[in-house]
């Protein structure tokens, strides 16, 4: 089932601003209005459509209100979910019509301040006919006679939401890009030389003058997106040319993620365009990306890429195999391709340039000259670039019952809910979703330890958190008793037949007093200790991760994977980096530079 969540609209007032900045371009597989843009009446023509996307957008968002009064919540996320892709899906180009604009900017707001009533939040946990609802965890509770704060944050924070945090797409920047008029001169004999780029590709397509434009720009100043995607590319590229491969879509298209979303799974354009293939919820579920209040598999590292290599597929087979024109359409939707064919007379994508919008315009040349760099990069200068390591090594995956929370798997893998997400990236919420086991991913090696801890927590408890200790060869449960703040007979139901005599790893229930002063921890090479958090470090020119990771006694190599940036590479002036720290203080107070999240 599609939904939307509040966090979607928060992400949706955050950039709001982008709705009305002249460069306001619609991204990733929103049609854009590439067959409008030649006619300077055409906007006016355009007004009995406008008004009846309105009125179809206006009916799913009243449907919306009146689920929700009748409890209805999943049919309402559906319904307001509904009206926001009307718009998005409707082919018209929203900055170019300031009416359809301000609709649009009015409907996120209304939805955003009608979704999920503070009162229906503090509800406690259900469930209807197996479908989930926004309650995953009971709140925490106000002091007696007092009402909870009345903030959003508040509210998604008590329903077991986190804010979840995007990065932009980098489509955004890209919709914008001008080259200089250095970066256009070519030479003849330079897009003669293209042809022999691309006979070591495993698709075809024409050579062309702005192909090396794009060239020139990236051995230039667009030279540290270029290192930065190749460094990146490492994490995914791997599984990206299998699914591909498996889907029967030429393996060197996958460097399609590089610019849609520079491998950041987590990137996310204005119109919520989503992972690293940049789907909207409309396009996602076409092609089976599940999204409801717990996860959204659009940010999927497997999921989303079979996804977008089924849908290149069903598009060149429309295009007849012509790849140019898949990926444009990619970019823009099949709609705007189709009149720009009708327009140009030929199925041929550099004969419908000056047909579709400018985005697109930028995008396929962009996209072709990353594949030609990315297959020879030594010869463009790029041979230096140290590919960081596949994630798919990274991480073991562990089927878990139905809502499990993540600061209990965080505890039982010794690692921190901070790092679960980044490895996890569709879950929407800190808790798997409810009603259905999940496959979570979680530091590999580390999946066994985990399967053998929680068998020892109740199934009831699992959406609560608790603490995994280690005690000392030996101890006594009635010495773990005192420290801990529980009583014997609890610790017995959760470590059932545990050998304290050889001392090791034992699970404590939610809710007790864990003095850390009598704990000992073993720092291994881990994300994050239980208790973890994050700070964030300004990085010195010339420095690298290795040598911030190793001033906080922290991983270099979890370090890495968090920052998406290789252990070794020379970081630019004051650039952050988010480092994983253990609670217990360990010198923070001579790290001024640091800054607790």
């Amino acid at each position: 089932m599609k939904t939307t969540s509040l966090p979607r609209f928060i992400a949706h007032a955050a950039l709001i601003a982008a709705f009305v900045a002249p460069s306001f371009n619609l991204q990733a597989q929103v049609p854009s209005i590439s067959a409008l843009r030649n006619t300077g009446n055409e906007v006016e023509e355009a007004d009995p459509r406008v008004q009846q996307i309105i009125a179809r957008a206006e009916s799913h968002f009243r449907q919306g209100k009146l689920n929700l009064s009748d409890n209805k919540f999943d049919a309402a996320r559906e319904e307001f979910d509904k009206a926001v892709d009307t718009i998005l899906e409707s082919g018209l180009d929203v900055r170019a019509n300031p009416r359809l604009r301000e609709f649009y900017l009015q409907l996120v707001e209304r939805v955003y301040r009608e979704e999920v009533p503070l009162q229906q939040l503090q509800q406690e946990p259900s469930t209807t006919a197996g479908a989930p609802v926004y309650v995953a965890q009971t709140p925490t509770a106000a002091p007696s006679g007092q009402t909870p704060a009345p903030t959003a944050v508040a509210a998604i924070r008590q329903a077991g939401f986190r804010e979840q945090k995007f990065e932009p797409s980098p489509l955004d920047e890209l919709s914008r890009l001008v080259l200089t008029e250095e970066e256009k001169k070519v030479a003849p004999e330079k897009v003669a030389e293209l042809e022999e780029e691309i006979n070591t590709l495993d698709f075809r397509f024409k050579s062309n003058a702005l192909i090396q434009q794009y060239l020139n720009y990236y051995q230039g100043r667009g030279r540290s997106t270029m290192e930065s995607g190749l460094r990146r590319s490492g994490q995914f590229m791997t599984m990206a040319r299998r699914i591909f491969r498996e889907e029967g879509v030429p393996e060197d298209i996958a460097w399609l993620g590089q610019v849609e979303s520079a491998w950041r799974p987590t990137a996310r354009s204005w119109a919520a365009a989503s992972g690293l293939w940049q789907f909207i919820p409309g396009t996602g579920a076409r092609f089976g990306l599940r999204q409801t209040a717990y996860v959204d598999e659009r940010n999927s590292f497997e999921k989303a890429t079979r996804a977008s290599a089924k849908y290149l597929r069903w598009l060149a087979n429309r295009y007849r195999g012509n790849w140019e024109l898949a990926i444009g359409a990619y970019n823009t939707g099949e709609g705007n391709i189709d009149r720009a064919i009708s327009r140009a007379g030929v199925a041929d994508f550099w004969q419908v340039y000056p047909f579709i919008a400018q985005e697109t315009r930028n995008y396929v040349p962009n996209i072709l000259a990353t594949i030609i760099i990315a297959k020879n990069p030594e010869k463009y200068g790029f041979g230096n670039i140290q590919r960081m390591a596949p994630l798919e090594r990274s991480y073991d995956v562990v089927s878990v019952p139905s809502a499990t929370s993540l600061q209990l798997i965080a505890n039982l893998t010794d690692t921190s809910v901070d790092y679960l997400r980044s490895i996890n990236p569709e879950l929407r919420r800190d808790v798997t979703p409810r009603g259905e086991s999940y496959n979570v991913r979680v530091p590999a090696g580390r999946g066994k330890q985990m399967v053998a801890l929680l068998r020892r927590v109740p199934v009831e408890r699992r959406e609560q958190m608790a603490r995994v200790i280690t005690v000392s060869p030996g101890e006594s449960l009635e010495s773990v008793a005192a420290r801990t703040g529980t009583n014997v007979a609890l610790l017995q139901q959760w470590n059932n037949g545990v050998d304290l005599n050889a001392g090791g790893k034992i699970v404590v229930p939610a809710g007790s007093n864990i003095r850390l002063t009598g704990l000992t921890r073993t720092r291994s090479n881990t994300p994050a200790a239980v208790g973890s958090s994050l700070v964030t470090v300004r990085a010195k020119a010339g420095e690298t991760i290795a040598q911030i990771a190793a001033r906080y006694g922290a991983s270099a190599v979890e370090a890495s994977k968090l920052n998406g940036v290789a252990a070794d590479a020379p970081l630019q002036a004051g650039r952050e980096v988010r480092i994983p720290m253990q609670a217990a203080s360990n010198g923070a107070s001579s790290r001024p530079a640091a800054r607790r999240r």
